[in-house]
């Protein structure tokens, strides 16, 4: 049959809630066409309709959506490993970043690096998520903190789709530190306001972000940032709670956010106000495991309210420089009491819906066909194991 390819003799994680939240299928198949899975299904269902359409035997091997990065900072210049010996030798993230170190340090070094050393930066980064079977990156600037240089960065993630089999959304993060030469308000007046304004009218952003944070900004500063976000049309998220309460998920849930984003410090009525607002909350383990925390996001409150919980890397220089997002799986179990099923949803639909994306991370007919074949039997193992990656096959589009 034309334009159709049939994928066969596979374990199918359909990612739709069913079945303990894998809907796993046995002895399944996915038929694809264009860019679109078409219908999936028992073998012994296969319609006449596809009886001439080429199969591609999996052998036996697991079939998921591809996976989604939902929250990454992977355009930015230079590294901080110095600072992770300074954290060993006892500061904390606080002390870091008051001694000039922490995001300015970063901003330094991106507002140093051109163009095309950031995109080949990037580009290495997101290879590193692709071999993973990641189809969707999430990318924020936030390491210019002038107009200039956040517009430099959201140009660079949108080029990395460009050259790249991967889909990228840009979150504008211009609310992400106070830089040393300014006040805060002044700041968001002067810079974060213009710039996005400047990123909106270039076609550059599809959400915007902040970091609520007595190291960055308060909730009326983040509120003036929202408030013109939302005049332009443009969804929020935002990164709550992290290190304190400040009352940013409150505030994140009052207008609506797509995410709220690390919430250690989050409690049971900020998880209510966050389900009431049908937003999701974003585990971030790989800032918690480096900056050595010990607050937990309150996951169980999350799941009594019905709290879609989704999980991604943080990819940044500072607190978080893990590169894996089958790491993040496998510490949002073991560090934040996920169960793998919760854990792949959080990579896949969760993780689609923190992006406000309604055409992935499912497999399910309509849907984009972004897919992930893996080397293994049973989609715990994706959490499972450390370090290994069991990737045989990533499909982009319907594109092996």
């Amino acid at each position: 049959m034309s334009g159709i390819k049939i994928i066969t003799d596979a374990s199918v994680a359909r990612m739709d809630g069913s079945d303990g939240g894998y809907g796993l299928l046995r002895n399944a198949a996915v038929a694809i066409k264009g860019d679109q899975i078409e219908w999936v299904g028992d073998m012994s269902d296969l319609a006449e309709q596809y009886a001439d359409a080429p199969r591609h035997t999996v052998e036996g091997r697991l079939v998921t959506p591809a996976l989604i990065d939902c929250h990454t900072h992977i355009v930015h210049g230079g590294n901080r490993a110095r600072e992770f010996e300074m954290r060993l030798e006892g500061a904390s993230y606080e002390d870091v970043a008051r001694a000039g170190g922490g995001i300015v340090s970063t901003v330094k070094a991106t507002r140093e690096s051109n163009e095309k050393v950031l995109l080949s930066q990037a580009l290495t980064r997101a290879d590193a998520l692709i071999s993973e079977g990641v189809c969707v990156i999430e990318v924020k600037s936030g390491y210019g903190l002038d107009v200039e240089t956040e517009l430099k960065m959201l140009r660079v993630a949108r080029a990395i789709e460009q050259l790249r089999a991967v889909r990228v959304v840009t979150s504008f993060l211009g609310a992400h530190a106070v830089p040393p030469e300014m006040e805060a308000d002044a700041y968001i007046d002067e810079v974060c306001l213009p710039a996005l304004e400047a990123a909106f009218e270039e076609g550059l952003v599809d959400a915007v972000d902040g970091f609520c944070e007595g190291i960055a900004f308060d909730t009326a500063q983040i509120s003036r940032v929202f408030d013109k976000a939302q005049s332009l049309g443009l969804p929020v998220k935002l990164h709550a709670e992290q290190l304190s309460n400040l009352g940013g998920t409150r505030l994140a849930a009052e207008r609506g956010a797509l995410s709220v984003d690390h919430v250690e410090y989050a409690t049971n009525d900020d998880a209510q106000a966050v389900a009431d607002a049908g937003s999701v909350a974003v585990l971030l383990p790989g800032a918690f495991y480096t900056l050595h925390e010990t607050q937990r996001p309150p996951v169980a409150s999350f799941r009594a309210h019905g709290v879609p919980m989704a999980v991604g890397t943080d990819w940044n220089p500072g607190s978080s420089p893990m590169g894996s997002l089958l790491l993040a799986m496998n510490m949002a179990c073991t560090l934040f009491g996920l169960t793998p099923a919760e854990a792949l949803t959080g990579t896949t639909r969760n993780a689609a819906r923190a992006l406000g994306l309604d055409d992935c991370g499912a497999i399910a007919s309509g849907l984009r066909a972004d897919l992930a074949i893996w080397n293994v039997e049973d989609p715990a193992e994706l959490s499972y194991r450390i370090g290994v990656n069991p990737l045989y096959r990533r499909i982009f589009g319907g594109v092996w």
